[in-house]
């Protein structure tokens, strides 16, 4: 299973440039705690990942720190040149990239290096869960179909 198809592919992203708040306010409004930092590509303006900004960046670097975030911009806590994931990528090979790094979401990129999306370990774990699910029905289905056949 490619990761391209189990990522999600609604992704919030931020420039460099705009401010730490701004970026706080938009992981508040959309319910996320990664944003993806981009900047547009020279040749087409798909949107390339440069970094990546957690809420757990926001409070190790800024509030941790008593740094008011009003004189910060996401470029000055972000983390630079995050690893990715291209989209072709079976979901072991991003597996072991996410334990390697000791990160739980990966960008997702394309063949030219474009934002495609985001996978999550929850992404993961609702695969991994229906795969189970189907598992489990087939045991049932067999047990099922074994009483009908002999009664």
């Amino acid at each position: 299973m490619h990761v391209g198809n189990l990522c999600r592919k609604a992704v919030v992203t931020v420039r460099q440039s705009d401010e730490i708040s701004s970026a706080a306010a938009l992981m508040r409004d959309r319910h996320v705690g990664y944003l993806v930092v981009v900047e547009p590509d020279l040749h087409d303006g798909s949107p390339r990942p440069i970094g990546v900004l957690t809420d757990r960046d926001l409070v190790v670097s800024v509030l941790a720190r008593g740094v008011a975030p009003q004189t910060l911009c996401v470029g000055d806590v972000m983390t630079r040149q995050p690893v990715v994931i291209a989209a072709s990528e079976s979901l072991d090979k991003a597996l072991q990239a996410m334990r390697r790094i000791g990160v739980r979401r990966l960008p997702v990129v394309g063949t030219l290096g474009e934002l495609q999306g985001v996978l999550s370990m929850d992404d993961i774990i609702d695969t991994l869960a229906g795969q189970l699910q189907a598992v489990a029905g087939s045991l049932r289905n067999e047990q099922v179909i074994e009483v009908a056949l002999r009664p």
